[in-house]
């Protein structure tokens, strides 16, 4: 019976749905994105901007052990993404983690989830902008500093504009340029440690590098833990591959395998690299305010080192806001569905693009540009402004495993029926929740982000008002 009631549920839900798309007059999103697009786009969200930017800060804070806070995040994360998954799959009309938050945890979870993932990607999307307008001054000086992040919010926006096929393809190819530039790295790390090289400190290229200056945990355990501040920036965006549910060509088989492929990212693309760096160059001449990936290339002797990592890390920027402009559209379009959010948001255009909340995520970009504006210092308004959204996506990666335990309760037989079962369940779901709960903590230690971790309820107050007006309005 249980079985039956599911299935019904599944088949009201999907009519739900299709009814509710068209009463705004017009079709579903498309399932337009291929394996091909699905996998690059969950490489990308994996690898952000504060892997080739952030490494440097994190390795002289916790010393090669380094590489155990990455590998923990990491695992960690799988687990988050392990459960969406299974989540995702047990209903096709959920088109992202909107749906079954609001399904299993009740509308407030919809509201909050939703509004709180498009907030959280405006405010990295602006921190992108900035990062952006910064990389290109590497190559022209001269020029003002809102002309590229205005140039870059006009491309994306008229890229996103045209079809999701194409925002697919062009985060394909940003993907392929940060995967090409890590691999290049770490074949560099090995020829040179394979070849003796000597550094102009006089230290020799070699793997005991990584423990003979102190051993693994040089800083000792309060090092290690200050790693975990920063390296969970490097994080975000992850889970991504989520928002793309809807418009995947078969979900069924792409969302799967692009999932599961995350621990084997999370070993090459980062511990190796990191690896590959301390091996090269000693954890205590790694410079924090400078990309290693930069400096060990430069080591090489590659001439253009400079010029080719600031073309990565410009991508990399340009990817990370790409695949801003593109959630934050898709999440106006589901709060927009459910009533949470203007009905002009629900409206797709003739290429089934959520084209009105692409322009007002755009606009709200611009914010970056206001930015560079009103705050001389840069840096620590990039400081504070992605120490919040960090600890955004943190809270959004908790309701993904409050929503699952709560799934695990309401649709038993639903579980039961998985091709795609999250492996630790509920126990695993409580050990994700309590290490966030430790993350939270250590942010609390330093001033910049505890600064961030005093201003984020903000954030909740204003969402409780607007849920509160939106219930006695409704």
């Amino acid at each position: 019976m249980r079985r039956v009631a599911d299935a019904i549920l599944l088949m009201t839900r999907t009519a739900s749905d299709s009814a509710s798309a068209q009463a705004h007059g017009q079709e579903d999103l498309r399932r337009n994105l291929t394996n091909r697009h699905i996998q690059l786009i969950a490489i990308g969200g994996a690898i952000g901007t504060g892997l080739f930017m952030g490494s440097g800060k994190t390795i002289s804070l916790a010393g090669p052990s380094i590489v155990f806070v990455y590998t923990i995040i990491g695992v960690m994360l799988f687990f988050v993404m392990r459960a969406m998954g299974e989540l995702l799959l047990s209903n096709l009309s959920y088109k992202s983690f909107i749906d079954f938050s609001d399904d299993l945890l009740g509308p407030w979870a919809g509201f909050f989830t939703g509004w709180t993932y498009w907030f959280c990607w405006v405010v990295t999307g602006i921190a992108d902008v900035i990062a952006i307008s910064s990389y290109a001054q590497f190559w022209f000086p001269g020029l003002p500093q809102w002309a590229p992040a205005l140039a870059c919010v006009g491309l994306l926006l008229t890229l996103n504009l045209l079809t999701v096929r194409l925002f697919g393809e062009v985060e394909f190819w940003f993907a392929m340029i940060k995967i090409v530039a890590i691999v290049a790295l770490v074949a560099t790390g090995l020829f040179m440690v394979s070849g003796d090289f000597v550094a102009p400190s006089g230290h020799v290229a070699s793997l005991a590098n990584l423990w003979n200056d102190g051993g693994m945990f040089p800083h000792g355990m309060m090092g290690f833990f200050a790693g975990f501040q920063i390296a969970v920036f490097a994080f975000v965006g992850i889970e991504l591959v989520g928002t793309t549910a809807a418009e995947a060509r078969d979900p069924m088989r792409t969302l799967p395998r692009a999932i599961n492929s995350i621990p084997v990212r999370i070993i090459f693309f980062y511990v190796l690299a990191l690896i590959a760096i301390m091996a090269v160059t000693p954890w205590r001449e790694v410079v924090p305010n400078k990309s290693p990936f930069v400096e060990l290339f430069m080591l090489a002797g590659l001439p253009a080192a400079a010029g080719v990592i600031n073309f990565v890390v410009l991508t990399s920027a340009t990817s990370s806001a790409n695949s801003g402009v593109f959630s934050t559209s898709r999440m106006l379009y589901g709060l927009a569905l459910k009533g949470d959010a203007p009905k002009a948001f629900g409206r797709l255009s003739h290429a089934s693009v959520p084209s009105r909340g692409l322009l007002f995520s755009c606009v709200c970009l611009l914010g970056g540009v206001v930015l560079m504006w009103m705050v001389p210092d840069l840096v620590e308004a990039f400081t504070l402004v992605t120490t919040v959204s960090a600890i955004l996506f943190m809270f959004v990666w908790s309701l993904i495993l409050f929503s699952y335990i709560a799934y695990r309760r309401k649709r038993a037989a639903l579980h039961e029926s998985s091709i795609y079962k999250m492996p630790g369940g509920i126990t695993m779901c409580v050990a994700c929740l309590v290490f966030f709960v430790f993350i939270l903590a250590l942010l609390a230690l330093e001033d910049d982000t505890r600064q961030a971790l005093i201003v984020s309820p903000l954030w909740f107050v204003i969402l409780a008002v607007a849920y509160r007006f939106k219930r006695r309005s409704a």
